[in-house]
């Protein structure tokens, strides 16, 4: 199941698709190029960038498609540079995209909060690599703390989508477009490595989000009173009220545009929450556990802000217990704990430095979470349940 939000306005956003390929033809693509051609057929005027692996294909793609269409594509002198020319150009109301990996992300963090005290709509995409400091170039989730939490300084939130699929990533990038010119403020897409690297056979689907009117944008002064973008309010009071004034924003976001699916959990005793690359190697592990006789479910949050925390603190109750699955050492799992506020456990298992928990992983932290906790008391109406089949080789 997949929850999706009540949209803003009353009528719904006008989007136009682009054609679909004869006879739903597939491709072969990886994550980074469908995310990049996804932001070509939604209508990106600009992007702007530089190199980093792992998504450094995406840049490679934008580079060759944009000037084809003659439309802006620049590889900044640095990652510095790139985010700078990006808030340049928002400003002016065109649909921006930026893309670079967590060391470059974390030199980006300084102008994503002026964007966001200015109110500037960008979607910016990070494919996540191992780290702190160099790390690696291997697939992390370590990022988390650092794009949901605010990124830069100040009272912000960012809208932040989390795909698991290479198609959901190419479905996401609209969308991302969509939220940052409703709401006007940046949007972050966060896909560890793999989700950037691998491939998949996809039947490319596109939409190209209306674009609504706006009288914000530094689009010159001819014929109207000039505009001033900014985020500098050097009187407390002034700036106090354009801080509620974001505040209320983002409440209006947590309350609507919350994004997540479920699978399997309506008679599940272990839920697993996870998401992008994760959740896929969770789902692997809820098959072979139900097959061996364990009930499992999986939350899989989409937005990782706003958090789906009313599905969690609603299943949490009816559960023995929830495992947190990362590709990390644990920066969800706080948020998890938060939903949750007590009503079950929470246990957590998390690679790190590029290295991907495997489904015999993720069962036997299942096991130990089952055979540590007191199990929730049946509905009359329950049937009884079959014992649990440790040994069986499903569990290999």
């Amino acid at each position: 199941m997949i929850a999706h939000p009540a949209p803003l306005a009353a009528e719904p956003l006008a989007t136009a698709t682009a054609p679909a390929p004869a006879a739903a033809e597939r491709v072969l693509w990886k994550g980074n190029e469908a995310i990049a051609e996804a932001a070509i057929q939604a209508g990106c005027d600009a992007y702007f960038g530089y190199p980093i692996t792992p998504q450094a294909e995406l840049l490679e793609w934008m580079a060759r498609r944009m000037p084809e269409l003659g439309r802006v594509f620049v590889q900044a002198e640095s990652e510095l540079g790139a985010i700078n020319m990006a808030l340049g150009a928002a400003a002016t109301g065109a649909r921006v995209l930026v893309s670079s990996s967590s060391p470059g992300i974390s030199l980006m963090a300084e102008a994503m909060s002026y964007m966001a005290g200015s109110e500037i709509p960008m979607v910016l995409v990070d494919v996540m690599r191992g780290g702190p400091g160099l790390g690696s170039i291997g697939p992390s989730q370590s990022d988390y703390l650092q794009i949901v939490k605010g990124h830069g300084h100040g009272d912000y939130r960012l809208p932040v989508l989390a795909p698991a699929s290479i198609s959901e990533a190419m479905a996401i990038v609209a969308d991302a477009f969509e939220l940052a010119e409703r709401y006007r403020t940046p949007v972050a897409i966060l896909a560890d490595g793999i989700m950037g690297q691998a491939m998949e056979p996809i039947v490319p689907a596109f939409r190209e989000p209306a674009r609504p009117a706006s009288t914000w944008q530094a689009d010159g002064a001819t014929g109207r009173a000039p505009r001033v973008v900014k985020s500098l309010n050097l009187r407390p009071e002034d700036l106090e009220a354009h801080n509620d004034h974001l505040q209320a924003k983002f409440r209006i976001i947590a309350q609507r545009e919350v994004r997540y699916a479920t699978e399997d959990l309506a008679d599940a005793e272990v839920a697993i929450v996870a998401y992008g690359t994760a959740a896929r190697v969770a789902r692997t592990a809820i098959a072979r556990a139900r097959a061996g006789g364990l009930r499992a479910g999986l939350i899989r949050p989409i937005t990782l802000w706003p958090f789906p925390t009313a599905v969690i603190r609603e299943a949490a109750p009816r559960l023995r217990g929830i495992l947190v699955v990362e590709l990390s050492a644990g920066q969800m799992v706080e948020d998890v704990h938060l939903a949750v506020e007590g009503r079950c456990p929470v246990a957590f298992h998390g690679r790190t430095g590029g290295m991907v928990p495997t489904p015999r992983d993720v069962l036997r932290e299942l096991r130990v979470l089952w055979a540590t906790t007191t199990p929730v008391p049946m509905a009359p109406s329950d049937e009884p349940r079959a014992d649990v089949t440790w040994e069986a080789d499903l569990w290999q």
